[in-house]
């Protein structure tokens, strides 16, 4: 019997498998293809022949705590206790599932922003609880009368995903404000603020939740170096949260991976002592730029792209079919993979809309642009 019943592979896994039998261009899976930073590999390589291969401790690799703390107090102007508000996990999604398995219980109810990234669902099913989809604007923007509809005094937690993918959407003030608003109503409710693309923003600049004083005390923040670095097979991020709630978090982790890889937490605090966050933001920036110039000429109209590495565009004016059929039919008449957006939401709603990931180098992008510009 299964514990999972309705949940089948992703459709990462599925697009990115057909891309490789059909050697398409994957733009579906969001993993860069370009170097990484040469400071950082000189790192790791000076490290490899040093004794820094056995555990670190299981909160994380102390130096780096209070690298990231600075890296926190120098962006957001936020202080935190590196020992006792600060985790270092492997990758972003394994601080969301202990982060859920820890603090959610069976029956609660948890509040989840469609179109979301997949792997919030799981590990509140794994608890007995109750994910609540609750479908976000056709523009991508929070209806937050609907969501505070679907609060009750069962509902535990709530779920942001802040740069948002797989849109690229970023909240407003005035959506902070009124999530506010909507904390204050409901007191016993927990924000799980994903924001692993925190530095991947352009024009507008995201307003993290590490910037609320009225959420500090019931939020949990998600960060991925994995991310932000492009160093995504490492599977290392970190998450912020207030003691009384990092307690529990911590009882979870230590017995699911208690502690993390001890190479990459060494390389990146020393990394951190010379990369400055605003070189992220402005390389994808670029590519962004450059992505978009290059399908101008083609039939997809491209959608707003306000941070993330992730393109969404629509396909209604090339075909009427559902948005992964056609995803398929890109991969095996055209060579291209993307991401369906229907996939993201609960009730599969189709608006003919698909996602692909410009964290590609330009020649990627370049060839990728003419096979979609030949459509």
């Amino acid at each position: 019997m299964s514990k999972l019943p309705n949940i089948s592979t992703s459709i990462f896994t599925v697009m990115s498998k057909m891309a490789a039998e059909y050697n398409a261009i994957n733009l579906s899976q969001g993993f860069p293809n370009f170097p990484v930073d040469e400071r950082l590999t000189n790192i790791v390589a000076k490290l490899a022949k040093e004794n820094v291969h056995q555990y670190t401790p299981m909160s994380g690799y102390l130096p780096l705590l209070s690298k990231i703390a600075l890296l926190i107090e120098n962006s957001y102007q936020r202080t935190i206790q590196p020992k006792t508000e600060l985790l270092v996990t492997a990758g972003a999604t394994q601080a969301i599932f202990t982060t859920i398995t820890a603090l959610v219980k069976s029956n609660d109810e948890v509040i989840i922003l469609d179109p979301s990234y997949d792997c919030y669902e799981a590990p509140v099913l794994l608890c007995n609880a109750n994910p609540v989809r609750v479908a976000l604007n056709d523009d991508y923007t929070p209806n937050w009368e609907i969501i505070e509809k679907a609060c009750t005094a069962k509902t535990k937690m709530i779920i942001i995903n802040n740069p948002h993918n797989p849109t690229g959407k970023i909240l407003a003030e005035y959506d902070l404000e009124a999530l506010e608003m909507l904390l204050e109503k409901y007191p016993a409710i927990i924000l799980l603020s994903d924001e692993v693309y925190e530095y991947i923003t352009f024009e507008e600049k995201h307003i993290s939740a590490h910037t609320r004083k009225k959420l500090l005390n019931r939020c949990v923040m998600i960060s991925s170096f994995g991310k932000s670095f492009h160093v995504t097979g490492w599977k290392i991020g970190y998450l912020v949260a207030p003691e009384y709630l990092m307690n529990e978090i911590k009882k979870v982790h230590q017995f699911l991976v208690f502690s993390v890889n001890s190479i990459c937490q060494f390389a990146i605090s020393e990394y951190l002592e010379i990369v400055s966050v605003a070189e992220i933001g402005k390389l994808y920036q670029e590519k962004r730029d450059y992505f978009r110039q290059l399908l101008k000429v083609s039939r997809f109209k491209l959608m707003p792209c306000e941070g993330t590495y992730f393109q969404v565009v629509s396909y209604a004016a090339i075909s009427n079919e559902n948005d992964v059929d056609f995803c398929k039919r890109l991969i095996t008449e055209h060579g291209v993979a993307a991401i369906p957006i229907s996939t993201f939401y609960a009730d599969g709603k189709d608006l003919k809309l698909i996602r692909f990931c410009f964290a590609k180098d330009n020649a990627t992008l370049e060839e990728a642009a003419k096979r979609l510009c030949s459509i």
